[in-house]
């Protein structure tokens, strides 16, 4: 009669599979978590951009009223006012990039006015553009694939109705 617990007793022709478990996890997990590591600094790169793109539209509008509204109290005319508005702008674009470990090269500045500009109860309204550069890629690979990604953020920033006479 054959041995019931046969079944359960190692055999001597299989090979043993001592030690085959920590290969399969530490492979799966490389396969596993490499990707998703990409993916976690891709994103937060991308959010990065996010931020500074917002932050750095409503710094220059800010930035394009004050300093505009400053020069018009001086005597200056609208499109010099402008222009130093515009200026100013740039310096905040520039600084909030820099902030956020972007090149002042990959931020790029509009600005607009809705009614006329610098005027009591119009606006200025800014729209920056963050191009954020995809981490690890090789540069070889310019023509084939996106190497970047544009970020867009706008804000509007009233010109306050009040001027001050001095």
């Amino acid at each position: 009669m054959a041995d019931p617990l046969e079944w359960a007793r190692p055999r001597s022709d299989r090979p043993a599979d001592e030690g085959a478990a920590i290969v399969e996890f530490i492979a799966l997990s490389l396969l596993l978590l490499v990707p998703l590591l990409y993916l976690v600094v891709t994103l937060s790169r991308i959010q990065a951009g996010a931020f500074a793109a917002e932050g750095a539209a409503h710094e220059a509008a800010r930035a394009a009223v004050v300093t505009g509204v400053a020069s018009r109290e001086h005597g200056s005319s609208r499109e010099t006012a402008m222009a130093a508005g515009a200026s100013r702008a740039e310096a905040a674009v520039a600084l909030v990039a820099d902030d956020f470990r972007f090149d002042s090269d990959d931020a790029s500045l509009a600005l607009s006015c809705e009614g006329p500009c610098l005027e009591p109860g119009g606006n200025v309204d800014a729209e920056v553009t963050v191009v954020v550069a995809l981490p690890g890629i090789p540069g070889f690979l310019t023509g084939a694939l996106p190497l970047s990604v544009d970020v867009v953020g706008s804000a509007r920033a009233p010109v306050d109705s009040v001027v001050n006479d001095q």
